[in-house]
């Protein structure tokens, strides 16, 4: 049954209706303000409080003054300060669901320090023993078994057996690494093929993967939070507001001699109007909606605060491997023995490569053109640290690797060597396919004056030709996570930086940076580092990020302009008694109107 209207006019209904929530809003924006005023610098909080409680105050003022009487229901503003304290804390509550705590993170690099490990043992008899320790209990000098696919635990040294190692995670080094006897693996990176053993040279606390969590809990407490502009602007607007409503009181009472309750009602109604209602509206309306409209891009948002910090960049630097480049490697024909037809030496790598579990074969077979005829191998057996032997049925040997594969023969350059019958007869680029729209998203960042930077673990022969191929300006090859971490420190220190990565590797210096953005299928530990995370498989996805920023912030300030102009037109008029508390709030209303208006304007507003 629904509450009779004569109800809700009732003074004593309004005042314990609106309690609860005066309650909770006194106590939640009291508690900021009180710190930031014990601080030195009043936030919108300060200023959030007193024109509520001023409301409030108003309100009961008038019920005690007029109360009985037919002009009570002038000063009857509980619903204002409740609709304050309600749309400022909605605004809170979308900007909290935006963010995510930074805890995720470090749970995510902690799974990878959660594996067992195979510890072999040797009793007096000489006889093997396997025992599984957890990650925190391995010693120095632990021998521990890996099997083909998987992940080392620990940084060790190789004592048995040969394997390539998967590194990128690592290191952003996009090739498997050969590891031979004697050669250091690091924990956390994967064992492609073959079974190897080692013998751990760290701790659960000094190995790599220790060191990068240790980065990356290090450059998250370095990183500044960022400042709001509306809470820049309110440590100049909240003092004079209190400034201008003790001066129409004083004013109005011993200047031109009007009464003491009068000259109150004035000053508490500057109060009244001054409530921020459109300022507390100003960010989160533009924020959610930017938030929505970047989703509808393929761009998901995870601190709202980012798309201030976005808007404001003028560097970016970019991860290679995952980053600008897609994973899908294709071969070029870089060397071919005149005797040999192209077609000729691409069915040969087909075939050959159609034998190998090798990630690399695996994108050469899934990419590589060829005429489709097959070659009837007799045998294809593994060659240790270099390639692929094998024997077709006429008795021809062929030979497929990366490194030098036959005595001292001197190969022409090139990242994989073809040979048959001891004879080398082609010789292959290999290249790792540029993401789509990723020279048009650069060259968008170039014309808007924002430095563009390459930082990536992989040598710098393949740096440069992304470089040039990509049009971005720098590149620092061969980067370590804590290199990379050094290098961000550089370019940040004079600038507003964004890191675009998606490694392991890459989470140190995505947490340092101003913005981070990241990709869906990145690695957990660099979506959680990243405040946008790319959807779209479309490098465009980053330029539209950018232009939804610029666009987002520029609602803010618009709003906020117009929260601000409000109130510097009628909190004058209200001191000098021409604007009553009631039009006041008719008007204040009318500004939360403007401002959503605004913000839901930004919804509809092109990407250009």
């Amino acid at each position: 049954m629904f509450i009779p209207w004569n109800v809700l006019h009732n003074p004593w209904f309004q005042l314990i209706a609106s309690l609860p929530v005066y309650i909770i809003g006194f106590l939640f924006f009291g508690r900021s303000a009180f710190h930031s005023v014990k601080n030195g610098v009043p936030n919108m909080d300060v200023l959030i409080f007193i024109g509520s409680l001023s409301a409030f105050a108003y309100s009961v003022a008038g019920m005690i003054m007029y109360y009985g009487t037919h002009e009570i229901h002038q000063y009857l503003f509980f619903e204002t300060g409740t609709t304050i304290i309600t749309l400022v804390l909605f605004g809170n509550l979308l900007e909290k669901n935006s963010i995510k705590t930074t805890t995720k993170e470090m749970n995510e690099l902690n799974k990878l320090r959660q594996i067992k490990a195979a510890i072999i043992t040797t009793d007096a008899n000489g006889m093997e023993h396997i025992s599984e320790k957890n990650y925190d209990e391995i010693k120095v000098g632990d021998v521990i078994r890996i099997n083909s696919g998987d992940q080392i635990p620990i940084d060790g040294i190789v004592i048995k057996g040969e394997g390539s190692v998967d590194e990128a995670m690592i290191t952003g080094e996009s090739i498997p690494v050969f590891k031979l006897l004697n050669e250091n693996v690091i924990g956390g990176t994967i064992l492609v093929d073959r079974n190897i053993r080692i013998k751990a040279t760290s701790t659960s606390k000094t190995s790599v993967l220790a060191g990068i969590i240790d980065l990356v809990k290090t450059a998250q407490a370095d990183k500044p939070p960022v400042q709001k502009l509306a809470d820049q602007v309110s440590t100049i607007f909240v003092p004079a507001v209190l400034i201008i409503s003790l001066a129409a009181f004083f004013i109005n009472h011993f200047t031109f001699d009007i009464s003491i309750s009068e000259s109150v009602m004035r000053a508490v109604a500057v109060l009244v109007i001054s409530c921020p209602c459109a300022m507390g509206l100003a960010t989160p309306t533009a924020v959610m909606v930017g938030i929505g409209k970047a989703a509808r891009n393929g761009i998901m948002v995870k601190k709202a605060s980012a798309l201030e910090s976005f808007s404001k960049i003028n560097t970016i630097a970019f991860d290679k491997t995952g980053t600008l480049t897609s994973g899908n490697f294709t071969l070029e024909i870089v060397f071919k023995e005149l005797h040999f037809t192209e077609i000729d030496v691409k069915n040969m790598l087909f075939n050959l490569e159609l034998n190998s579990s090798h990630p690399i074969a695996k994108s050469v077979v899934k990419n590589t053109d060829w005429n489709k005829s097959t070659i009837q191998f007799l045998e294809v057996n593994e060659q240790k640290g270099k390639g692929l032997l094998a024997k077709d049925i006429d008795g021809n040997t062929y030979e497929l690797g990366s490194t030098t594969i036959q005595g001292n023969i001197q190969l022409l350059s090139g990242d994989i060597f073809l040979m048959m019958n001891e004879k080398l007869i082609a010789t292959f680029k290999l290249t790792d396919e540029i993401k789509s729209g990723t020279k048009e998203t650069i060259n968008y960042f170039k014309s808007r004056n924002i430095e563009t930077v390459l930082l990536s673990g992989d040598k710098e022969s393949k740096c440069k030709v992304v470089s040039d191929e990509t049009g971005i300006g720098k590149y620092y090859a061969a980067q370590l996570p804590q290199q990379k971490l050094q290098m961000i420190d550089v370019l940040s220190a004079s600038n507003k930086l964004a890191m675009v990565g998606d490694g392991i590797n890459d989470a140190p210096a995505l947490s340092k940076a101003n913005v981070a953005v990241s990709f869906s299928n990145a690695s957990e530990i660099a979506r959680q580092s990243a405040q946008f995370i790319i959807i779209k498989n479309d490098f465009l996805a980053l330029k539209y990020a950018h232009i939804i920023s610029r666009q987002t912030y520029t609602t803010i300030k618009q709003n906020l302009f117009w929260a601000f102009f409000y109130n510097v037109v009628a909190i004058p008029l209200a001191a000098m008694g021409f604007l009553s508390p009631m039009l006041g709030a008719l008007s204040m209303a009318f500004s939360d109107v403007v401002v959503i208006g605004n913000s839901i304007r930004l919804r509809f507003t092109k990407l250009k």
